[in-house]
């Protein structure tokens, strides 16, 4: 066992010189040129004029090795050999033997040099060819062999059989060999069913797949990219998910690094890929128009939203972008992928609290920036539940701030992001973002009123983005890293979900479209069940030992999210994805008296007085599983 092993490690470590190679590659055009006079006539013949053979195999090596110098086939590393290897060594063959034979034409009225005849040096270049080709596939199948450990190699399928698919097959047996072992496609054309493509077969995709791929040993899929929409809305997907089946996916052909994939661009399936939602388009000439050669303040710029954001609008060459976040960590993340991805774009990267009204002015007074984007917020319902005063203070302190400073520098516009949460609040933070709607449409509509040019508040409104910090998707994937349990809070609580791209996407599209004091409301598809979200995620990651544990609703948590209040009403807009909702409009004066005395108050950290004075102002929030729900009983025994 040890000797197999010194003799594999060998193997893997030491590379034949070059001259090793030229050397083997001589004596094989000495023997293929021996071969050709052997087959013509018969060995005792061969044996008699030996010297005079010896001449034309000299003949032959010399003009070889001319053209081997040339082409340089000596040059690779046998174990790697591939096609263009072999193209190279033909061409080189090809043209040394072409050269021969003339050379042959040409004497031939001089009288004898000792050059074979045509039809001699014809049957030494196959001769040739064939055995350098070949010892080249022999060294290279012969280290595979050697090297592989099957033990640790992935058989799989792929689904697309035609040229993604056949490009990841080629990158699996060239790039991917020592992790990879191919055992079929599966297609859904029937003029490819059943036939056989780079050695294996091509299985059709439907019932009978799974035992397919039983009898070749395989639990691994790599999907190509041409099939997922396919795969998404169809019944397949749960049949592989359900039998434990690895799904695994490729970029585009065009987002390739090189010819071949490697292994960093081959990626287990997340959730997030298997979304059955329509691709959202967005009209970018509009976008760029607003966004290109402006100065862009994101707030929140190294959160989930923000950041995504920020990669969306360096895409549409604004002159500057002013990032603002009170993380630092996170924000030196987003500084160093600046510095990688968008080197020449001039940004900064600011710590900052976009409470702190002084810092936040002299930010403003030095960059002056004409497009910002609030996504600064604290958004966990359950920590804001425990931390009121905070939720008051960032949250709305923060916007009113950053709303003010947009109007005092002149900034052109004001897009806010808000949440489904805000609609018949029944928590902290959703009434939180509710008071931050409210201050930023008072303010736009008594801008409009005053009338001349002035900053165009928008605000969005959207629910729950997928893969977001601090979310339920990345808590489910610790979870079945650990191996379970994964918790949801009840068997029925559903949410609307949106990818962060996505999300971003209409973001920009709706702030562009904006005049002023909308709200924005985005069509968040279907409601997913977090059980059923819960359990295609277990699914997808391939375990069967993890087991999902029910905990009971958090506190101001509730089974559903609205993405409008009952009372109001929606007018589309020129995008089917966005609407305008029509929520009840608040006086600017009054509400800036009461969102003052909201912030005192927050500052004396008595949760419940701070309560109290939110439900006065949005006399919609009603806690749910809160300890807030006494000052609701209050309410109505006052009322009753």
């Amino acid at each position: 066992m040890s000797n197999k092993f010194s003799f594999r490690r060998y193997l893997s470590i030491r590379v034949l010189p070059i001259w090793a190679i030229l050397l083997f590659d001589v004596f094989i055009v000495a023997v293929s040129c021996m071969a050709a006079y052997v087959l013509r006539y018969n060995l005792s013949l061969v044996l008699a004029n030996i010297e005079h053979i010896d001449i034309a195999v000299l003949w032959c090596v010399g003009v070889n090795l001319v053209f081997f110098k040339l082409f340089k086939t000596y040059s690779g590393v046998l174990r790697y050999s591939s096609f263009v290897d072999i193209l190279r060594i033909f061409v080189a063959l090809a043209v040394a033997y072409a050269v021969l034979m003339v050379l042959r034409i040409v004497t031939n009225n001089f009288g004898r040099v000792g050059l074979p005849g045509c039809s001699l040096l014809l049957v030494a270049f196959m001769f040739n060819f064939g055995l350098m080709a070949i010892s080249r596939v022999i060294a290279k199948q012969l280290f595979e062999s050697l090297n592989v450990d099957y033990k640790h190699k992935t058989n799989v399928f792929i689904y697309g059989a035609k040229e993604i698919g056949v490009n990841i097959a080629k990158s699996l047996r060239v790039n991917l060999s020592n992790r990879y072992i191919l055992r079929g496609f599966i297609a859904d054309e029937p003029e490819l069913i059943g036939k056989v493509l780079m050695g294996v077969k091509v299985y059709a995709n439907n019932g009978e797949l799974a035992d397919r791929m039983a009898e070749q040993g395989t639990r691994t899929i790599i999907v190509s990219p041409a099939k997922m929409e396919e795969l998404k809305n169809s019944k397949m997907l749960d049949q592989l998910l359900s039998g434990g089946v690895k799904l695994m996916t490729a970029p585009p052909l065009g987002e390739w690094n090189g010819q071949m994939l490697n292994q960093s661009e081959l990626k287990e399936m997340q959730i997030e890929d298997l979304l059955q939602r329509e691709p959202i388009v967005i009209d970018t000439r509009k976008i760029a128009s607003h966004l290109e050669g402006k100065r862009v303040m994101i707030t929140g710029a190294a959160g989930s939203i923000g950041s995504e954001i920020m990669r969306q609008v360096a895409t549409f060459a604004p002159y500057q972008l002013i990032l603002v976040d009170q993380a630092e960590t996170p924000l030196h993340d987003i500084r160093l992928e600046l510095l990688d991805k968008w080197r020449d774009l001039k940004a900064v990267t600011i710590v900052a609290d976009v409470a702190n009204a002084t810092r936040m002015e002299e930010i403003f007074r030095k960059y002056k920036p004409q497009y910002i984007f609030h996504a600064a917020a604290y958004k966990h319902v359950p920590m804001m539940e425990d931390n009121v005063s905070e939720s008051i203070q960032t949250n709305v302190n923060g916007t009113r701030t950053v709303a003010d400073l947009a109007v005092k520098y002149g900034a052109e516009k004001f897009v806010m992001i808000s949440t489904d949460k805000a609609v018949n609040p029944t928590n902290v933070m959703g009434c939180s973002k509710r008071i931050c709607e409210i201050y930023v449409q008072s303010l736009a509509k008594k801008l409009q009123k005053q009338g001349g040019k002035s900053t165009q508040f928008i605000t969005t409104r959207f629910g729950n983005v997928l893969g977001s910090n601090g979310s339920v998707i990345p808590r489910f994937k610790e979870q079945i890293r650990r191996g379970g349990p994964v918790t949801v809070t009840h068997p029925d609580i559903i949410r609307y979900f949106m990818t962060i791209p996505e999300a971003c996407r209409l973001v920009l599209e709706a702030g562009s479209m904006g005049n002023g004091g909308e709200i924005y409301i985005f069509d968040m598809g279907k409601p997913v069940k977090i059980v059923e979200l819960a359990k295609r995620m277990i699914s997808l990651s391939g375990r069967t030992d993890v087991k999902i544990e029910f905990t009971g609703l958090r506190p101001g948590e509730k089974l559903y999210e609205e993405l409008l209040n009952v009372k109001e009403l929606t007018k589309p807009t020129y995008h089917d994805k966005i609407m305008i909702a029509n929520v009840r409009e608040y006086d600017y004066d009054q509400v800036k008296v009461q969102i003052e005395n909201l912030i005192k108050t927050s500052y004396t950290y008595d949760d419940m007085q701070i309560v109290a004075a939110m439900k006065e102002l949005v006399p919609e929030f009603i806690s749910q599983n809160s300890k807030f729900e006494e000052l609701d009983h209050k309410n109505e025994s006052m009322q009753g």
